[in-house]
């Protein structure tokens, strides 16, 4: 699984990669995290708010700060 965190490297960026990344291990899941800071790589992907959450190049959140438990209700699925 590739995860994405779109942003600018804000505080809610940061707790978003902190939650994502919690999740992942608490579902156990292997997954490569990557920042993207760039505002034309995360136009991209449509989103016109951040933080941003890009799952195997799918955007499954924008605009706002999940709690863990929602990550791994987003995740979940995705896993397989």
């Amino acid at each position: 699984m590739n995860i994405k965190i779109l942003g600018s490297g804000c505080a809610n960026c940061v707790n978003l990669e902190k939650a994502a990344k919690q999740a992942v291990s608490d579902l156990g899941i292997e997954a490569t995290f990557e920042k993207v800071t760039d505002y034309a790589d995360i136009a991209s992907y449509g989103i016109m708010r951040t933080p941003g959450l890009v799952v195997d190049d799918q955007v499954v959140l924008s605009g706002r700060v999940p709690t863990t438990a929602q990550v791994k209700e987003l995740l979940a699925p995705l896993a397989g």
